[in-house]
């Protein structure tokens, strides 16, 4: 599969209790699942990938959209330059690194890149 700059790859929702979500999706729709440790859950099968991330916090907006971008500096400055926040800043994560931003309407979303 092609991975294509700026458009959205990848769907991360909030969870409290990742087993269940697990056998909900599984015996509901026939997802599979790869663990990456206690704290996230990565789906596939689903018409896009995604996750699960374990919190204990109330979850208020549960989903986190995520677009590709091969070079995170390049579209960080551009995001900044057309009036966008940094929520949080690059980092490195199993599988690469991304970074959060708030756009001018107040959703958050994430940019990540496999570089």
């Amino acid at each position: 599969m092609d991975i294509n700059d700026n458009h959205i790859n990848y769907v991360e929702f909030k969870a409290k209790d990742l087993q269940k979500i697990k056998e909900f999706y599984t015996i509901s729709f026939d997802w599979t699942f790869t663990d990456y440790g206690p704290t996230y859950l990565a789906f596939s099968e689903s018409g896009i990938q995604g996750g699960f991330e374990k919190t204990e916090s109330e979850i208020i907006n549960g989903a986190l959209i995520i677009l590709y971008h091969k070079n995170l500096e390049l579209i960080k400055s551009k995001i900044i330059k057309s009036g966008g926040e940094i929520s949080e800043d690059i980092f490195s994560f199993p599988g690469g690194r991304r970074f959060y931003f708030i756009y001018p309407s107040g959703n958050e979303l994430a940019v990540w890149s496999d570089n």
